[in-house]
């Protein structure tokens, strides 16, 4: 049974969709899945990462890998690469990952650097070690419901919230304020897979708070601290925070969550949410990118 998370702000009573539970309930799958694989002597699941420069944020995004690897038990391998390497010195590296059979899945930290051609180096990953869905081969199986791909980290994280928390998706008016490739585009195909109404809106949106305001779910990912207000949720919306902005030395999510969280029926808390669903959702991802490798059947 979910333990249903209830907090009373402000004097309103609202849902405050956690991510951690779901994170752990992931955990422990993955968890089970690679004892079992190591119990029976036949595979040790192992990651391949990859970082291009020394950017600080992608050096914190990789020690907190490192460390969820750990905690599952999940192998991996950290790869440097010089910020001044040419593309095809980046896809040699890739080229000996995907040949390398006790490497099983590939992740890539972006963006990357302006001269390098990210396209080539996207197709270069093998589809089926691709943990962070960034070979078109993986986008277009999302895009036409294909169940044998591995999709984009994040969207799969709002949907694996919305489902722990027991929201029936069908039927249901969402509205994403996104529409890249990484977020918006994907995640309307979950949703429609889930047989939900699907918005997409963005920064040429007309009346955007008059759409907003009359969805079910709304979805937000604009990158602008703050920017979503009460007037754009009604009482019985459903937010899913997708965010990350860092103001005055600390995070927050695109909406005003002191604002806005009670008056909205549930509402993911940034940092807390969605992000940390997503983590745990990439380790899930190798067990997949595995069972795919070995064609078999996800579970």
């Amino acid at each position: 049974m979910v333990k249903v998370y209830k907090y009373r702000i402000y004097g309103g009573n609202i849902m405050l969709l956690r991510g951690k539970p779901v994170a752990d309930k992931i955990k422990k799958t993955v968890i089970n899945e690679v004892k079992n694989y190591k119990n029976n002597g036949s595979i040790v699941p192992k990651i391949a990462i990859l970082r291009v420069g020394q950017r600080p944020d992608d050096i914190s995004y990789e020690a907190r890998v490192l460390k969820n690897c750990n905690v599952v038990g999940i192998e991996a391998e950290g790869i440097a690469i010089e910020s001044n390497s040419e593309t095809e010195n980046v896809i040699k590296i890739l080229n000996k990952l995907n040949q390398n059979p006790k490497i099983h899945g590939i992740l890539i930290f972006r963006p990357l650097p302006e001269h390098l051609d990210t396209e080539q180096i996207s197709r270069a990953i093998l589809p089926e070690k691709d943990i962070d869905c960034m070979n078109p081969i993986n986008i277009e199986k999302v895009f036409v419901g294909d169940k044998n791909r591995i999709a984009p980290c994040t969207p799969e994280a709002v949907i694996e919230i919305l489902k722990y928390y027991k929201y029936d998706l069908s039927g249901k008016n969402v509205t994403i304020v996104n529409r890249s490739m990484v977020l918006g585009k994907p995640l309307s195909m979950l949703f429609l897979d889930e047989n939900a109404t699907v918005t997409i809106c963005h920064s040429k949106t007309k009346d955007l708070a008059g759409i907003t305001s009359k969805a079910d779910i709304v979805v937000t990912g604009v990158g602008r601290g703050k920017f979503f207000g009460p007037e754009y949720f009604s009482k019985e919306s459903i937010v899913i925070d997708v965010g990350i902005n860092f103001e005055n030395d600390s995070i927050c999510g695109d909406v005003d969550f002191e604002a806005v969280s009670d008056k909205v029926e549930a509402i993911t808390p940034v940092p807390g949410g969605v992000g940390t669903v997503t983590s745990m959702i990439l380790l899930n991802h190798v067990i997949k990118a595995m069972r795919l490798q070995a064609k078999m059947q996800y579970f």
